[in-house]
């Protein structure tokens, strides 16, 4: 009889701690890089979906698609308990409040291989928090 494992950390940040056969379960807490004030890059993966999931706290998904260089940016407050798969192809950032935390699933080696990060212009950086800080107040 195999035991269970059990994984949880109250560390800021990204953590991988499941990896198996090509996916992995990672948490994601809040830390500075993840506020929005700090949010300042879109990411990319072009293989593969990206699974997110809120724990606990606020958080806001953001999306863009770009036209060149200029980007449009959507962004939604996370409900609790609910799945939020982000496909392939698809430009995103989350912006975390204090203590929240966030289960991510993806293949293991996602940002390693497959992973392309764009700075946003800083208009796009402004327009953006203010999307999310009223997102926040609801």
């Amino acid at each position: 009889m195999q035991e269970i494992e059990i994984y949880r950390t109250e560390e800021g940040g990204y953590h991988p701690f499941l990896i198996r056969e090509g996916w992995q379960v990672a948490q994601l807490n809040s830390d500075q890089n993840q506020e929005i004030d700090n949010i300042d890059k879109l990411e990319v993966h072009h293989h593969t979906d990206e699974v997110f999931v809120l724990l606990k706290g606020k958080a806001a998904l953001i999306t863009g698609t770009y036209n060149s260089d200029e980007v449009t940016i959507s962004s939604m407050l996370m409900e609790k308990a609910r799945v939020y798969n982000i496909p392939a192809g698809t430009w995103h950032n989350i912006a975390m409040q204090e203590n929240c935390e966030v289960l991510i699933i993806e293949k293991s080696d996602t940002h390693l291989n497959d992973c392309t990060y764009k700075s946003l212009s800083l208009d796009q950086k402004q327009n953006l928090h203010k999307k999310v800080k009223k997102l926040y107040l609801k």
